[in-house]
């Protein structure tokens, strides 16, 4: 079984995990929930072998190096990242209705990894620029970043559904959010996903700089991606601020976890397929 048979799986396991983590949010019924858990670890535990076997596949073929360098590889391993961290966020808060929300996003980035046309799945030597130890360092940041604003993104709107629903005169749809945790618990979590986030994005942000003066002597170039990543980074520090100085709860926070994880999303797509720059060669 070589790594792509494992993605595979991976992908399956995640894809029945989202439908089942749904159920558990549609039909309340927490069996539902625990096979969504189980099929998520499982998923998970298939995508870490995966990882590791791309890793060492790449050494067989005599141009060995971590299977962070491209489209397919960064996909996936957002995938991951956000897997792993909702997982750990599930165990630790016992917050398994938010796998509805988060774990479809892994699922399909899995699965547009695995069937889009423009995604490019071979393992190909690196280009001079991503022949650096930092590569690791820089990549392992940002994504375990991306990974929290996803999950805070997914947080927001869970919020404003639960809002919603508490906010009509009528019970119409409260008897869909009524497992959903209590706002102030949502607000919370949110803060606390933001806060985890910003600084995994700040420490890829710096690891970014000083490899971008190992590669090409400069640490900031004003490259369309480092543009946006700083662009996205202000964005998740006023909000962050707005928390600290101004007291910004709720609604708010929510809207702006979810206008984030937009910038993460046009920080990370946007850039490889619309913007030329140095960092063009993430579409390859």
């Amino acid at each position: 079984m070589d790594s792509s048979q494992l993605f595979g799986i991976a992908m399956i396991a995640y894809i029945l995990a989202a439908a089942f983590y749904l159920g558990l949010f549609l039909f309340k019924m927490e069996r539902f929930g625990l096979i969504g858990m189980l099929l998520a670890v499982a998923g998970t535990c298939a995508q870490t072998v995966a990882i590791g076997l791309r890793w060492h596949e790449s050494y067989q073929m005599g141009v060995g190096h971590a299977p962070l360098t491209n489209m397919y590889e960064s996909l996936v391993f957002f995938a991951w990242c956000t897997a792993c961290f909702y997982l750990a966020l599930e165990y630790r808060f016992k917050t398994r209705i938010m796998g509805a929300f988060v774990m479809p996003c892994v699922a399909v980035a899995m699965a547009y990894a695995s069937f889009a046309d423009r995604i490019d799945s071979r393992i190909s030597p690196l280009i001079p620029a991503l022949q650096s130890n930092w590569l690791i360092a820089h990549v392992v940041t940002c994504f375990i970043g991306y990974a929290a604003f996803a999950v805070a993104g997914a947080l927001g709107v869970m919020y404003l559904l639960k809002q919603s629903a508490e906010n009509k005169p009528q019970h119409t749809n409260r008897n869909m959010t009524d497992a959903l945790p209590s706002l102030p618990v949502i607000d919370d979590l949110t803060y606390k996903t933001i806060v985890f986030g910003f600084m995994w994005l700040s420490a890829g942000i710096i690891t970014g700089a000083v490899w971008a003066n190992e590669a090409w002597g400069t640490y900031w170039s004003w490259d369309p991606k480092e543009t946006w990543s700083i662009i996205t980074w202000f964005l998740y520090a006023l909000t962050l601020h707005a928390r600290f100085t101004r007291g910004w709860r709720g609604r708010r926070i929510a809207w702006l976890a979810m206008l984030g994880f937009v910038a993460v999303f046009f920080t990370y797509f946007g850039v490889n397929f619309f913007l030329s720059g140095l960092h063009s060669y993430g579409s390859a």
